[in-house]
Parts: structure tokens; sequence; C-alpha cells
């Protein structure tokens, strides 16, 4: 495939993108018209002069909009651990849940919905995601580290391996819920983004921003790694200790994720592997395209959700799921081909 100019396609996504949040925010139980829409934005601008509907400023700023910029970063973040997957896997189709952080921090959801904590406090099933994010993280790590060193194809089977066996848990939690708490957990497995608010999107920023910036400080040696581990090692590269801070990274900001709005699978397999396709491998633009199309997708994917059977919407797990699976599948079937058994 005939690769892109970078300053072209990143220019272009970052204006789909941002059409895509007036579009989003325009969309829903009432619909809103564009042009009133943006009229709203810009009247919160410095020395703007436009005067809005009170009533479209509340459903626009606080309901929909928080919303949809909690789906703009997790589809960003889970992009850029896409990247970072693929990347030190070696393998186009790996993505964030790989290695079992999605499975461990939907387990820790469960948990406090099985329980009845998010009856306490809305914040206990995000809270409880993440630890159980960070537990898997710590225990996969762990099986597979020897010797201070850590082999990449253990730390996959061991992420699978300990993946099975957290969903094992969470189905024999889901045997005994009631059936109030099985609408709930179902509600959370299948990826959430309904109620949203502008708390969740201070929860989110922070890591976000942190994450973001150590992966990126890392793209040279990314680069370096596509090349081979001994080949990395031969030009300078501390093999282990840039794998594991960037697995940290990755799958603490997946963790975060997560927790926050559930499973929402296949953003970091699709996005950065058809980036990849437009614009190369090199990872000084690979990382933010890529942060810029997983905001993108998720975006656009969250208003499919909400438009399909409106006024009721589809969890974004099965919209992402619906689109990503048939992806899948096709990457397959090409790994066979070039493989020559097709």
């Amino acid at each position: 495939m005939k690769q892109l100019k970078m300053p072209v396609f990143f220019i272009a996504s970052f204006i789909l993108f941002l059409f895509s949040i007036v579009i989003a925010t325009s969309f829903g139980g009432v619909t809103i018209p564009f042009f009133e829409t943006v009229q709203v934005f810009l009247a919160k601008l410095p020395f703007s002069y436009f005067e809005t509907d009170s009533t479209f400023e509340q459903i626009l700023l606080y309901i929909r909009l928080p919303r949809v910029i909690v789906a703009s970063i997790v589809g960003a973040s889970l992009a850029v651990c896409g990247v970072v997957m693929q990347s030190l896997f070696r393998n186009p189709m790996a993505e964030p849940g790989i290695i079992g952080i999605s499975s461990g921090g939907s387990l820790g959801g469960v948990i406090a919905i099985y329980f009845g904590l998010s009856h306490i406090s809305t914040f206990f099933v995000p809270v409880f995601g993440f630890l159980g994010a960070l537990l898997t993280l710590l225990l996969v790590y762990i099986i597979s580290t020897s010797n201070g060193k850590t082999s990449m194809l253990t730390l996959l089977l061991t992420g699978v391996a300990i993946s099975s066996f957290i969903s094992a848990c969470s189905s024999l939690i889901i045997t005994y819920a009631s059936y109030g708490q099985l609408q709930q957990i179902l509600y959370w497995l299948m990826g959430n983004l309904n109620g949203r608010d502008w708390d969740d999107v201070k929860l989110l920023i922070l890591p976000f921003i942190l994450c973001n910036i150590l992966i990126f400080s890392y793209r040279k040696q990314l680069d370096i790694l596509l090349l081979g581990e001994e080949e990395a090692k031969n030009l300078g590269i501390h093999v282990q200790r840039t794998r594991t801070i960037l697995l940290i990274s990755a799958s603490l900001l997946t963790g975060v994720c997560v927790s926050l709005t559930g499973a929402i699978g296949f953003v970091g397999l699709i996005v950065p592997h058809m980036i990849r396709l437009l614009i190369g491998p090199t990872h000084r633009y690979l990382i933010p395209t890529s942060l810029i199309g997983g905001a993108l997708f998720l975006t656009l994917a969250d208003l499919i959700a909400r438009l399909v059977i409106r006024p009721a919407e589809i969890q974004i797990g099965i919209i992402t799921a619906f689109l990503g699976a048939p992806y899948f599948i096709f990457l397959i079937l090409r790994q066979k081909k070039m493989e020559g058994l097709l």
C-alpha cells in the first residue's frame, strides 16, 4: 500500500477528529442542530459575543461533551498501547488486552459490583478495576521474569493463561449474582460510556498525559527494537529495562481506561495496524497519529452506539467487536496467505 505523507495525514486526521466531536455532541436523545452546537462551543471562547440556548448548553457541555472527551481519551490511550504491544511483540495482532490487563480490570469491577460496593460509591468500580488490572500486570510480570530477564513469548503465554483463569473467576461470580447485579455486571463487561462526567475526565487526564509522554520519549528505542533483540543490544539499547518501562506504562494506561469504562476491545488492534499501513512504522509519527486515530475511532463508534436504536443505545464494546472481529479475521487470513498456507 502506498504510504501517505505524514503532515497531510496528521492534519487531515486532526480536523476530522474535531469535526467528529461536534457531530458526536450534536446527536443523542435530543438532536441539536450542527450550527447551534458550534455556536455553543464558540460562545465559550474568550471575547466571544455569541448568545446560546441555555438548554442546549446544559445538554452539550455537561452531558454529552464529557462522554465524548472520555471516549476520545480512552480510544487514544488504547491505540497508543496497541502501538507499544505490536512493536514489543513484533506482531500486528497484538493489542492491550493480550497479557490479561483488560481481564484483570474487568474482574475488579465485577467484584465491586457483586459485593455491593457500587451502591456505596460509584468510585469503587473504577478503583477496584484499576487494582485488578495492576495486580494482574504484577502477577504476569513476576511469573514470566527469571533472573532479571523477561521472555516475550513466556509473557504472552502467561498472559493468555492468567486471562483465562480471571475470566473463569468472573464467570463464577456471575453465576451467583442476583438479577440486578447480573444486569450491572454485563453492562460493565460490554464497555460502558454512559453517564460519564467531568470528574471522569479528571481521573483520566493525568495518567493519559504522563504515560503518553513517557511512551513517546521511547520512540527511537521502539524503532530499534523492531530490528530484533540482538541488533538492539548491539546499538546500545538496554532491552530489558526498555521493555519493562514500556510494558508497565502501556499496561497502567490500559488499566486506568478499563477501570473507568469496562473492557472495550479491538481499538488497540485496528487503529495502529491501519495507520502503520498508511504512514509506515516510524514511531515518531506512528504514536501521535495513532493517538488521534484512536480518539476518532472510539468517538465515532460511540456515536454509532447512540444512534442505531435511538433513544436506547448499544454498549460500545459491542460496536467495537462488530468492527474489530472481521478485521482480526482478515489479519489472520492475510498472515496465512503471506506464509503460503492459503
